[in-house]
C-alpha cells in the first residue's frame, strides 16, 4: 500500500510538470517557476528538494515581477492537493518567501489559499498531520496579515502626523500593539508540534528547524522592543504604562513556554533546537517600577508642592464668625477677627461657633474688635457745665 502511494504520487508530479511545461507565459503565469514548484514539493516525503527551493527565493530576491506568479503557482498547487506531504512542503516554501525580506513580501495580505481544515485523503490515520498543516497554516496566514498591516500603519503614520510630539506618542502606542501582535504570533509557533511520536521524520523535523527559527527570530524582536519601550514608558501616559505592564507580564509567561518547548524539540531530534539561546527573564524590578509607574500617575498633581515666594509669607486672614441661636430672631451678630501668621493657614467652617473657638490654636492671638454698644434715647441731657 506504501509502494502504490510513492508510486502514486510520482506519476502525478511527473504529469503536473509534463503540463506546465505547455502553459502558456503570462504576467500571472510562469512556466519555469511551476516547474520549479512542483519539484520543490514533490509528493516524496522522505526527500526535500532544496536546489529548486533556492531557485524559487532566488527569483523572488531578483525582481518583484517574479513573486506574482510564485504566489499563483503555489496557490493553484496548494488548493488541488490532498496530501499533507504536498501541503506540508507547500508551506515551508511560503515560509522561505516570507523571510527573503522582500519588500514586496509585505503587500500580499492574507493567503490566496485556504488549508484551515485541511485533512490528508489517503489516510484516516493522518489526523496528528492534518492537525500540523493547520496550524502552521494559521501562523504563516496571521503573519502574512500582520506584515502588510503594519507597513500599511508606518506608512500612515509618518504621512498623517505634523507634530513631533504627537507623532512620537503615537509611534509608541503603534510600537506597543506591534509587540502585543508579535506576542500572539509567538503564541501560534508554539502550537506548531507534532502530535505522536510515529510522524516524527525528515519533513516533520525540516518544518520544526523552520519553526524554531521563526520562535528565536520573534522573541528576539519581542526582548529588543520592549527594551527600547522601557526607556521611554517614563514619560508617557498611565495608558501607555498598562500597556507594557501587560506586555512584560505575558513575556515572562512565555519565556516559561519557549523553556519547555525548546526541551520538547532536543527530546525529538531538532537540530536548530540543540543550539538555542538561554531564554533571557523579564527582570522583577522592571514590572515593579511599571506598577510603581501606574500607582502613582493618579497621585502625581495631587504630590506637587508649588513654592510660596518671600514677599508672600506673612499673610492677614480675615476670619467672619457667625453665630446664631434658635431662640434668637434671625438677624444675627457677626464678629470680625483679624489673624497675623507667618504662613498660610487654612479655616474650614464649623457649624458651632463654641467648638470653632475651642479648636483655634491661635485664641490667644486673637484681637476682637466688638461691636459698639447699642444707641439709647435719652429724654433730658445732663448739665455737664458747671461754673
Amino acid at each position: 500500500m506504501k509502494l502504490w502511494r510513492k508510486a502514486a504520487g510520482l506519476l502525478k508530479d511527473q504529469n503536473s510538470i509534463w503540463a506546465a511545461n505547455f502553459s502558456k507565459r503570462s504576467s500571472i503565469q510562469n512556466p519555469d517557476i511551476d516547474e520549479a514548484v512542483i519539484k520543490a514539493t514533490s509528493h516524496n516525503e522522505n526527500r526535500i528538494d532544496y536546489k529548486n527551493s533556492q531557485r524559487v527565493f532566488a527569483w523572488v530576491r531578483m525582481s518583484p515581477s517574479y513573486l506574482k506568479p510564485l504566489i499563483w503557482s503555489i496557490t493553484v498547487r496548494m488548493e488541488k492537493t490532498r496530501s499533507w506531504v504536498v501541503a506540508l512542503k507547500g508551506l515551508m516554501l511560503v515560509h522561505g518567501v516570507f523571510c527573503c525580506k522582500v519588500p514586496e513580501v509585505q503587500k500580499i495580505g492574507r493567503l490566496p489559499f485556504d488549508l484551515s481544515n485541511f485533512k490528508d485523503g489517503y489516510s484516516n490515520k493522518s489526523w496528528a498531520h492534518g492537525a500540523f498543516i493547520r496550524a502552521y497554516y494559521a501562523f504563516l496566514d496571521q503573519k502574512s496579515t500582520f506584515i502588510f498591516l503594519h507597513s500599511q500603519e508606518l506608512k500612515a503614520l509618518h504621512k498623517g502626523v505634523t507634530e513631533l510630539e504627537q507623532q512620537r506618542r503615537q509611534a509608541l502606542v503603534q510600537e506597543l500593539v506591534w509587540l502585543q501582535n508579535l506576542q500572539k504570533l509567538l503564541d501560534m509557533l508554539l502550537q506548531i508540534r507534532p502530535q505522536s511520536e510515529e510522524m516524527i521524520g525528515v519533513l516533520i523535523l525540516e518544518a520544526m528547524d523552520c519553526i524554531v527559527i521563526e520562535i528565536m527570530d520573534i522573541y528576539s524582536r519581542i526582548c529588543n522592543g520592549i527594551s527600547r519601550i522601557l526607556m521611554k514608558i517614563y514619560s508617557s501616559g498611565k495608558d501607555e504604562a498598562v500597556m507594557a505592564l501587560k506586555i512584560l507580564r505575558k513575556a515572562t509567561v512565555q519565556g516559561d513556554e519557549l523553556a519547555s518547548y525548546f526541551e520538547f524539540c532536543k527530546e525529538i531530534g531538532v537540530i536548530n533546537a540543540s543550539e538555542s539561546p538561554t531564554i533571557d527573564r523579564i527582570p522583577e524590578e522592571d514590572i515593579r517600577e511599571l506598577e510603581n509607574i501606574i500607582n502613582g500617575v493618579s497621585d502625581k498633581c495631587a504630590d506637587v508642592k508649588y513654592p510660596v515666594p518671600e514677599e508672600e509669607k506673612e499673610a492677614i486672614t480675615v476670619k467672619m464668625i457667625q453665630s446664631s441661636s434658635h431662640h434668637e430672631r434671625k438677624d444675627s451678630t457677626s464678629s470680625l477677627c483679624t489673624i497675623i501668621t507667618d504662613e498660610w493657614e487654612v479655616f474650614e467652617e464649623s457649624p458651632k461657633k463654641a467648638n470653632l473657638q475651642k479648636e483655634d490654636p491661635f485664641a490667644a492671638a486673637l484681637i476682637c474688635l466688638s461691636p459698639p454698644p447699642a444707641y439709647r434715647k435719652v429724654d433730658e441731657l445732663p448739665d455737664l457745665i458747671t461754673f
